[in-house]
C-alpha cells in the first residue's frame, strides 16, 4: 500500500476517510456547492487542475461536470485551521454548478417571521432534462 504524501497526512479525514470541501467562485465569492472529498480525490483535483469529488451516493469518485460537462477549474486550494475542512476557488465552467440547473446550490432562503418557510431565490439557468441526457 502507497503512503500518502506529507500534505495528505496532514488532513484530518473524518471516520469514512473524507472531509468536507466548499466549492466557491474565485472570481466573486459565490459559495456553489459543498461536497466531499477523499484523499484520492484531492489528489486528482491537484494532479489534474479540475473539481473531484467522492460521491457518496454512487460509492465513487465523480469528476465534477462528467455528464453535465459543469466543470470546474481549481484556481486555489486552501485548508481551515483546524485540517477538517477544504476550501475550493474554482472557475465555474458554463456558469451552472448545481444539478437543478443553478448557479449554486444554496438557491433556498428561509423568508417568513412566524411560519418560516424555504423558498427559492435564484432563477433556473438551464433546464435539468437539457443538461442531463
Amino acid at each position: 500500500m502507497n503512503a500518502l504524501p506529507e500534505w495528505l497526512q496532514q488532513l484530518q479525514f473524518d471516520e469514512n476517510g473524507l472531509i468536507p470541501a466548499i466549492a466557491q467562485d474565485a472570481a466573486d465569492g459565490t459559495i456553489l456547492m459543498v461536497a466531499w472529498m477523499n484523499a484520492q480525490a484531492l489528489a486528482e483535483t491537484v494532479r489534474g487542475g479540475h473539481a473531484v469529488y467522492w460521491s457518496r451516493s454512487r460509492s465513487r469518485l465523480w469528476r465534477k461536470g462528467e455528464e453535465s460537462g459543469h466543470r470546474q477549474r481549481i484556481v486555489d486550494i486552501r485548508l481551515d485551521c483546524d485540517n477538517d475542512v477544504i476550501l475550493l476557488k474554482v472557475e465555474q465552467e458554463g456558469g451552472i454548478a448545481c444539478h437543478t440547473g443553478r448557479r449554486s446550490c444554496f438557491f433556498q432562503r428561509l423568508e417568513g417571521g412566524e411560519a418560516p418557510r424555504w423558498v427559492s431565490a435564484d432563477p433556473v439557468l438551464k433546464n435539468p432534462k437539457d443538461i442531463y441526457k
